[in-house]
């Protein structure tokens, strides 16, 4: 024989409290917690329906505990309601940090401010395309034959010698200039 057993009830009452709403004429509010007068703060209008939140705040512990609202408007209707407590949620767990892995690519664009250095020759065919050697960037002639280009100094290789190019791609001509 499957017997079931039935867990013994908890012989302690519900606490519930009970919320009064009294609306007057006026739209003012008189307000009962578990019978007792609840007044407004000292130097605070009468209770009105904006008032609702902070009457129930109250009664419910800032929502903690459940309590059973009633509403008795000027035209002899009353509204009853429970409202439930909020769900507490668990303390949030503090955010641990993923490691973060940074490419070598990252780090040297993360390095210091830019230095610029500006390479200047002549001998250059007007309009002609200039390549500035580690081919980093690329720049035009002026018309008079002169070109110039801007370049970051961390653009550079740990290996590169201070030298740098500029290659005229008609004319052909080259001009080296150091940074040292």
């Amino acid at each position: 024989m499957n017997k079931h057993s039935v867990p013994e009830s908890d012989s302690s009452p519900v606490d519930l409290p009970l919320v009064v709403l009294i609306v007057s004429l006026d739209g003012t509010m008189t307000a009962t917690i578990d019978g007792a007068e609840y007044a407004p703060g000292p130097g605070e209008a009468a209770w009105t329906r904006a008032s609702f939140p902070e009457i129930i705040d109250h009664a419910g512990a800032d929502r903690t505990r459940a309590i059973r609202v009633e509403v008795h408007e000027v035209d002899g209707s009353t509204f009853t309601e429970v409202l439930a407590a909020k769900p507490r949620r668990p303390a949030p767990e503090p955010e641990v940090p993923e490691p973060v892995v940074e490419s070598r690519a990252a780090r040297r664009r993360r390095q210091v401010e830019p230095v610029l250095v500006e390479i200047t020759g002549d001998g250059f065919v007007p309009g002609e395309d200039i390549s500035c050697a580690l081919i980093l960037t690329r720049a035009d002639a002026a018309p008079d034959g002169t070109a110039s280009a801007m370049l970051d100094t961390n653009q550079l290789t740990a290996g590169a010698d201070g030298t740098l190019l500029l290659v005229g791609h008609v004319s052909g001509r080259v001009v080296t200039r150091s940074l040292a």
